[in-house]
């Protein structure tokens, strides 16, 4: 449980980071891969936590790279 935690809590440091530095991105938030199920009631475990927090924090650093000196 405690290491489900601490994934929340990247998942959710992650999330906040997105829509206060790039508001425009929070859209696509709900519309990633790795939120949209493949199957009627999916089980959330770990890993998959863990795999989401990944996809956002990839999603945040190649958006970043590209975006972050246009930001005024």
């Amino acid at each position: 449980m405690e290491i489900e935690n601490e994934v929340n809590n990247d998942i959710l440091k992650t999330t906040m980071v997105i829509q206060q530095s790039f508001p425009e991105l929070s859209k696509y938030l709900v519309e990633m891969q790795v939120t949209i199920p493949d199957e009627a009631d999916p089980e959330i475990t770990v890993q998959s936590l863990k795999d989401y927090d990944e996809s956002l924090n990839t999603f945040l650093t190649k958006y970043s790279k590209i975006h972050s000196g246009n930001k005024k």
